[in-house]
């Protein structure tokens, strides 16, 4: 079981941009880590719910860099078919929770989780400033009936393998960085 807390940004008397906690909850079908999109999935299922919204919302899970969840953001909400993202007022966020990396997640409340062309672009434009940042932008879950990794679809790095929408019980490929490993030295003489 796993605490999630999720945060909103607000302006101090001085007019500085701080972190509030907003809502904290257990979610008892997570571990500790995050390592796949499935386990993205049942944030966005279990502690957000977005599967449930009438109208489009966005959300940024945060990492640190063993994967471990140091905060969920709304990042956007918008009408029954579209949301705006602005890319400066996303990675505020993540500098202000010390984010190493970045899942996105967002609903599409007709329940088919086809990713937009819109949602494809959106996805590369955040990778692309995440790269400027030093924040890995990890994977982007579309929500529906089912959901899509577009990490899986190959929109976040060229050489995966198209995917497809997968079933919310369904485990994902792994989030498992290769830097996560355990180093091995050897010796060349």
């Amino acid at each position: 079981m796993v605490r999630m807390i999720k945060y909103k940004t607000r302006l101090t008397e001085n007019k500085r941009v701080e972190l509030e906690k907003e809502v904290s909850k257990n979610c008892p079908g997570l571990e500790d880590a995050i390592k796949s999109p499935d386990d993205a999935a049942t944030i966005g299922k279990e502690f957000l719910r977005i599967h449930e919204e009438s109208e489009e919302y966005m959300h940024m899970i945060c990492l640190n860099t063993k994967n471990k969840v140091i905060g969920v953001f709304e990042i956007s909400h918008g009408n029954v078919n579209s949301s705006i993202v602005g890319t400066r007022e996303v990675f505020q966020k993540a500098l202000l929770a010390n984010a190493v990396s970045l899942i996105f997640l967002h609903n599409h409340p007709s329940g088919d989780c086809t990713p937009s062309r819109q949602d494809i672009d959106v996805t590369k434009k955040l990778v692309e400033a995440g790269q400027l940042m030093g924040i890995e932008v990890l994977d982007h879950l579309v929500i529906g009936d089912k959901y899509c990794s577009l990490k899986e679809k190959g929109y976040l790095n060229e050489n995966i393998e198209e995917g497809m929408c997968y079933d919310l019980q369904m485990i994902g490929n792994s989030y498992i960085k290769e830097s996560a490993l355990p180093e091995i030295n050897i010796d060349r003489e």
